[in-house]
């Protein structure tokens, strides 16, 4: 059994090496462990760090490119090296390495496919409230759209098995995080929270450069994922507001009809013909999203047949190989 522990990385030569030292060189149930460093397109001496602190591989991208492909093309070049479980952790030492057997076991178990690290979110001095708050939403928010339990969506820290990886696919340049998560959920594939410990914090976020951009940027994450992944139910409940005020904005110019004085509201005959057809569009939005959302999920298995065979091809080209 071999394991590969992957850190997408963008110019973190000051704190790689202090994560790398934090992480094993031997876990149990596994024979082999193996580092992988994603430098992607770093304008330091990260991967001359990354060897010298004795990783096994090093994937560069030339420019950067986003941690959600830089963690995605991890994730292919573990699957190429031949491994059986992957674990990915954070360049900045935010997880504790000696935390990893944790979220590995249940994987050799196979009683998960991915095994997630819950944060004491609560108790991490560093992360302000309302950061706090939107991790909290964000969870939330994924467990609704991937029917399932995970208690901390946003958090980096996790294993999978090769059969989980193989069928991982990012869209969002933003993160993989919540993305995956749900893909998961959706390919009935199993994920439990393991509670993990975190070290303190050697540099500010990379992700949050301000409270308002993270703000917007995780209210989008989480809506472009309901739009995505749950389009009939999103437009669904939307478009059952806009009726519901058509429906009350109707009713109540016909009392006023009825009663005789329905020539002063006429305008409540225009609000509900446009709440009406507004909430008939979302319906029709919500059907076309859901035939799309039918179609990726076709357009998913035939990408993991092709990866599967992809994979089978390379090892025997590497058996035969003198």
């Amino acid at each position: 059994m071999k394991l590969i522990i992957q850190i997408p990385c963008l110019n973190e030569s000051e704190t790689l090496a202090i994560a790398l030292a934090d992480l094993p060189r031997e876990v149990a149930g596994f024979d082999t462990v193996e580092w992988l460093i994603i430098d992607d397109g770093s304008t330091d001496n990260t991967a001359e760090v990354a060897r010298q602190n004795g990783v096994h591989h090093v994937v560069r991208h030339p420019v950067n490119r986003g941690l959600a492909v830089g963690f995605m093309s991890g994730l292919d070049a573990c699957l190429r090296l031949g491994a059986d479980v992957i674990v990915n952790t954070d360049a900045d030492n935010q997880y504790c390495g000696a935390d990893i057997p944790k979220l590995t076991a249940p994987v050799l178990a196979h009683e998960a496919d991915i095994v997630i690290g819950t944060r004491p979110i609560d108790d991490t001095e560093h992360f302000s409230w309302i950061k706090k708050k939107l991790q909290r939403l964000g969870s939330w928010a994924v467990r609704v759209a991937s029917k399932t339990d995970v208690a901390d969506a946003p958090s980096g820290f996790r294993a999978m098995s090769r059969e989980a990886a193989l069928r991982l696919n990012v869209f969002n340049a933003y993160t993989y995080t919540l993305e995956t998560i749900i893909q998961a959920g959706q390919s009935n594939l199993t994920i439990l929270s393991v509670p993990i410990r975190t070290n303190g914090d050697l540099r500010p976020s990379r992700l949050v450069k301000s409270i308002s951009s993270y703000v917007k940027r995780s209210l989008v994450t989480i809506l472009r994922v309901f739009v995505i992944y749950r389009p009939l139910a999103l437009f669904f409940y939307v478009g059952s507001v806009f009726w519901l005020i058509g429906l009350a904005a109707g009713g109540r110019f016909l009392y006023h009809y009825f009663d005789g004085s329905g020539a002063g509201h006429i305008q409540s005959v225009i609000l509900a013909s446009l709440c009406i057809t507004l909430g008939m569009l979302l319906y029709m939005m919500g059907l076309i999203g859901d035939l799309i959302a039918t179609n990726r999920k076709l357009s998913e298995r035939i990408l993991l047949r092709v990866r599967q065979l992809e994979l089978k091809r390379d090892s025997r080209q590497n058996d035969s190989t003198p």
